[in-house]
Order: structure tokens, then C-alpha cells, then sequence
């Protein structure tokens, strides 16, 4: 491996640590969504800041180093928000997670520290092609998509799912079922769904395996992209899928495509939900009804208990050992599987 650069996990895709790569030099008006590109750090941000590497460890940084990661978008509603498209003339940008995914910051929480700021070196070059992470994806057949879903969705990010999710994971592991594991929206981290691999789930996937580093992408060319990873699941034959959608369906990461896309296949919808007027709100938004709501809104009785009375829906704090059953239950009911 070259050990020049640090390969962030957004390149986990490729063979560029292997095989190498040339660097050459383009205008901004060539640059494109998913396009490799290597950076130099030229502020580290916080001492707490680490990049996420191809395995998923996390490594710290040294000034000076460079980086090889992806031009992406994100649209954080508690962190940041950024966009390649806003680069300016001295090249300037950040990494907007340590996954590599990089742009331009545009808006940052108060509450999150100084993101790592780059500086664009050139992008990654074969030949007389540039590098892209779509150049490591062989389009598929398509093929129908019938395995029954576990979807997990959030009214906002940080809101449980991925706990969530881990949590169901390993009811269904320990009856001895196949699992297959995927995240269908968001922003390009491989912690999610690894997550749910440690738990036991016998394959993941997320759309970073076709091509993007995060979903916010035109809809047209992301409802390709989406076929193609969900024929990825399929071909997988899992007696079930644990599904998640990254951030909220309400923000622009095509969330809204992904479920309408999976509707039909859906057996148990749990929402992870920050409060429960965000429950009321999701609901009426995309015309939905949990059957579990989840996350920080339950981590009192007087969360539970507004979730279920302005909502019409069970409450339960899943990671309370004390839910397991009932939990059990309504998976059991809802998906025929004995657990």
C-alpha cells in the first residue's frame, strides 16, 4: 500500500492504495460530484478530530499530511453543512466528514468543533481519465426487489437509528436468520453500517458501493443509483433486510425516493425521534405510521407518554432490556419469523 497519502474510507471502493494513481490538475469547472481528489491539510481543526479509514478505524492526523478523498455535499441539520460547488479561487475546503467526503463548509453548529480545513492538490488520474468512485462500480442487472424490510428512519441525525438497528440486528442473528444490512441515504460513513456488521449481520451494503459519496444527488440519477443497490441487496437471498435511511426523509438526501422505492416490501417501520411533536410532524409529512417509535423521545415516561397520546403509536425505549419482549413480539407478528 502507498503509505504517501491517507486513503479516507470513502475510497474503500477503490484499488488506489494498491495500484496507484497520477495527479493532474483541473479547472472547477470539471470537477464533479464523486470525482477522487488529493488534499493537503492545511488546519487540522480540533486535536479531536480523526479520518475514517477503508476498515473503518479511525486515525488521527499530523499538519502537512495529504488526503485522498471524494467531492461530495452535506446537509447536516445539527452539524454542518457544505458542497464542493462552493469552492473558491484559492482551492480551499474542508472535510466535511472523516469519511473524506469534501467541499466547501457552508454552515457549521456552534456546538461541533473547527472542521479539518484542505487545500486541493489535484485530482486522481489514470491515463487520460480522472478517477471517480463511479469508476469502480460495474452496473448490474436489475432485478426485483422482495426481500422484506426492517426500515429504520430518524426525524433529524444522532436520533437512534443505527442503535436501533443494531439492537434488531442481532434478535434476528440470534434466531439464526440471514441479515443483510444497508443504509440508503446520508452522508459517507462506513461506522453505520459496520455497526450492524459487528452485530452479526451477514452482508452490508450502503449507496457509497454504487458510486456516491453521500445521496444528495440529482433524483433522476440517484433512482438509477438506488435500483442498482437495492438489486445488490436483493442478490444477497436474506430471509431479511435492515434498512436505514440517513438523517430525516425531510432533508435533501432523497429519503423520500428511498421509501417509495421499498414501501411495498416494508413488514416493521421503527422511527428514532428526537422529540414527539418531530413523530407527529413525520408522519403527516410522508403519510407513515411507526410501528415503534424510538430514540431520545422515549428515554422518559413523559416522552413515552406524549409519543403515545399525541401520536397513536407504541413507544418503547429499545435500549431499555426491559422492551426486549415486547419488541420480539412485534417483529415476530409483523414478519412471521419466530424470534
Amino acid at each position: 500500500m502507498n503509505h504517501q497519502y491517507i486513503y479516507t474510507s470513502l475510497t474503500r471502493i477503490s484499488d488506489l492504495a494498491e495500484e496507484g494513481f497520477a495527479l493532474k490538475q483541473l479547472r472547477k469547472d470539471q470537477w464533479e460530484t464523486g470525482d477522487y481528489v488529493i488534499c493537503k491539510i492545511v488546519d487540522a481543526g480540533s486535536n479531536t478530530l480523526n479520518l475514517e479509514l477503508p476498515n473503518g478505524r479511525m486515525r488521527g492526523v499530523i499538519g502537512g499530511e495529504s488526503i485522498v478523498g471524494a467531492l461530495g455535499e452535506r446537509f447536516a441539520t445539527l452539524e454542518a453543512t457544505g458542497t464542493w460547488k462552493k469552492v473558491a479561487d484559492d482551492l480551499k475546503m474542508h472535510v466535511l466528514t472523516g469519511a473524506g467526503l469534501l467541499g466547501k463548509l457552508t454552515s457549521k453548529s456552534v456546538f461541533i468543533p473547527n472542521m479539518m480545513e484542505v487545500i486541493y492538490t489535484a485530482h486522481a488520474f489514470r491515463g487520460e481519465k480522472k478517477v471517480t468512485m463511479d469508476s469502480f462500480v460495474e452496473p448490474i442487472e436489475e432485478i426485483p426487489f422482495e426481500t422484506p424490510v426492517i426500515l429504520f428512519v430518524g426525524t433529524s441525525m444522532s436520533a437512534g437509528k443505527t442503535t436501533s438497528a443494531r439492537i434488531v440486528t442481532n434478535l434476528f442473528k440470534l434466531a439464526r436468520l440471514k441479515v443483510v444490512g444497508a443504509k440508503l441515504t446520508g452522508a459517507g460513513r462506513f461506522k453505520d453500517i459496520l455497526a450492524v456488521k459487528d452485530v452479526g449481520a451477514d452482508v452490508v451494503l450502503d449507496f457509497v458501493d454504487v458510486g456516491l459519496p453521500s445521496s444528495i444527488y440529482p433524483r433522476e440519477k440517484y433512482q438509477f443509483k438506488l435500483r442498482q443497490l437495492l438489486s445488490r441487496i436483493a442478490l444477497q437471498n436474506a430471509d431479511v433486510a435492515i434498512i436505514e435511511i440517513g438523517a430525516s426523509p425531510l432533508e435533501p438526501y432523497n429519503g423520500d425516493i428511498a421509501i417509495n422505492a421499498i414501501r411495498d416490501q416494508i413488514k416493521c417501520l421503527i422511527l428514532s425521534a428526537s422529540d414527539p411533536y418531530a413523530v407527529h410532524g413525520l408522519m403527516k409529512a410522508f403519510d407513515i405510521v411507526p410501528d415503534i417509535v424510538t430514540g431520545i423521545s422515549t428515554n422518559t415516561l413523559a416522552g413515552r407518554r406524549m409519543v403515545e397520546e399525541l401520536c397513536k403509536v407504541r413507544a418503547l425505549n429499545l435500549i431499555d432490556p426491559n422492551t426486549t419482549e415486547e419488541l420480539k413480539r412485534i417483529l415476530s407478528s409483523s414478519t412471521g419469523f419466530s424470534l
